[in-house]
């Protein structure tokens, strides 16, 4: 991979890491609500599950998304679905001063894994990326260079907006503030989903 396709290369990775997108708003909304230790598992669940979903688009799973127009349909319905359902989740949390407050937990490392499989903006990036920069000289390398590339980068988005998130603690500690929050966070994710309706 010559210099000018590894700086394009790191280029996409670090703008379509740190834009806004389900897994940023989650993490932002998880350092309000839980902290920065509590959302490190997280934050290591979503760079785990989208490096394997980069390898799998790569060792083929996105020519055979691309050749099954039903797959692609019940894709976009399960997406959206879990996306709703998150956005319900994070929109009617409860604030940490309230009774119940302590039955809401952080989304764990496995759940956050998992996430990218119905993550739109993942699947989105592994297709350009795998689609763009992985030769057909070395597909193999390529690949492994595009999954470290989005790790590189990948880890310290995560810290920004979960520390984003940790900034505005002492502003959302009126429990008020913070129902408002989770509210339009909630609102953030379901706006997501417009890239599947076009």
């Amino acid at each position: 991979m010559s210099f000018e396709v590894l700086l394009a290369l790191a280029t996409f990775a670090a703008v379509s890491s740190v834009t806004p997108g389900p897994n940023n708003i989650m993490l932002m909304t998880s350092g309000v609500n839980f902290g920065f230790r509590r959302t490190i598992p997280h934050m290591l669940g979503i760079e785990l599950g989208f490096g394997l979903l980069l390898l799998a688009v790569g060792a083929g799973l996105g020519a055979l998304l691309h050749s099954v127009p039903g797959l692609q349909l019940v894709m976009k319905v399960a997406s959206a679905a879990y996306l709703l359902w998150l956005a319900w989740k994070i929109a009617f949390s409860k604030a940490s001063a309230e009774p119940a407050a302590g039955a809401e937990r952080p989304i764990t490392f496995g759940q956050a894994a998992l996430f990218q499989v119905v993550n739109p903006k993942a699947w989105a990036m592994a297709l350009v990326a795998m689609g763009a920069y992985v030769s057909a000289k070395a597909p193999v390398l390529s690949m492994l260079v595009v999954v470290a590339a989005f790790l590189i980068v990948g880890i310290p988005t995560a810290v920004i907006w979960t520390g984003f998130g940790m900034g505005l603690r002492t502003f959302l500690a009126d429990p008020r503030r913070l129902r408002i929050f989770n509210l339009v966070m909630g609102l953030a994710l379901v706006a997501t989903l417009w890239p599947l309706l076009r």
